[in-house]
């Protein structure tokens, strides 16, 4: 006879560093918070003093001005929803609100999407690589070293890397999603718990309920998840 829960069958607990999946979405939703106010605190930055972050088109090899008033505005509204988005997620996986966590993980989402996409162009358009390659500004660093090497050879090293960046963000999802499904399986009310054997399957109320409910008798045994 076993005793299973059916929301413990489908995910894991630990993530990376065997440290359990809330701590990992709050050091994941931290990071986040601070890699972001950093941008923040660069384009205010920038913002205020424009002179000094100011590029000429003779240093950018264009006819294009680098940052004008309208783009750092909304690279600072993006920042600043970011950092939002960042600390709700680490709220939500602190107090255990799984709700709070979703504009995060739509977020990463979002972002493992884009960045397929970006290893699919490369894929289908190789010598887009070399293209892009070639209009950046004379004074690039390495740039006439990355043009020197095979176009074949190099579109494979980037597809390499693109690769190993979107598994890695693949199991950064699935932490955040295993968080989600913890934090929803623990506050839920409706956690069933089945009593299976050959012929029949009964289903027991929560631990919880049902001691209150034979507080006069004796208590049942603690559940036990196979």
């Amino acid at each position: 006879m076993k005793m299973v829960a059916p929301w413990t069958r489908f995910y894991s607990n630990s993530c990376c560093l065997c440290c359990h999946v809330r701590t990992g979405t709050i050091l994941l939703g931290v990071w986040y918070l601070i890699l972001n106010a950093v941008v923040l605190l660069i384009l205010l930055s920038a913002l205020a003093d424009p002179d000094h972050y100011h590029f000429s088109s003779s240093e950018l090899g264009g006819d294009f001005e680098f940052m004008d008033d309208a783009n750092m505005c909304i690279a600072i509204a993006i920042s600043v929803l970011m950092i939002l988005i960042c600390a709700m997620a680490t709220y939500g996986a602190y107090k255990q609100r799984a709700a709070w966590i979703i504009p995060f993980f739509c977020y990463q989402i979002f972002d493992f999407a884009l960045n397929t996409l970006v290893a699919v162009t490369v894929l289908v358009y190789p010598n887009s690589i070399q293209e892009y390659i070639r209009q950046l500004p004379p004074d690039f660093p390495y740039k006439d070293d990355i043009m020197s090497v095979n176009p074949t050879c190099l579109v494979l090293i980037i597809l390499l890397f693109i690769s190993i960046i979107l598994a890695f963000k693949g199991y950064l999802i699935s932490c955040v999603w295993n968080c989600y499904r913890y934090i929803n399986g623990r506050n839920s009310s409706d956690v069933l718990v089945y009593v299976t054997s050959n012929d029949t399957t009964v289903l027991l109320p929560p631990y919880d309920d049902a001691t209150v409910n034979s507080a006069t008798k004796e208590p049942p045994p603690p559940y036990v998840s196979a």
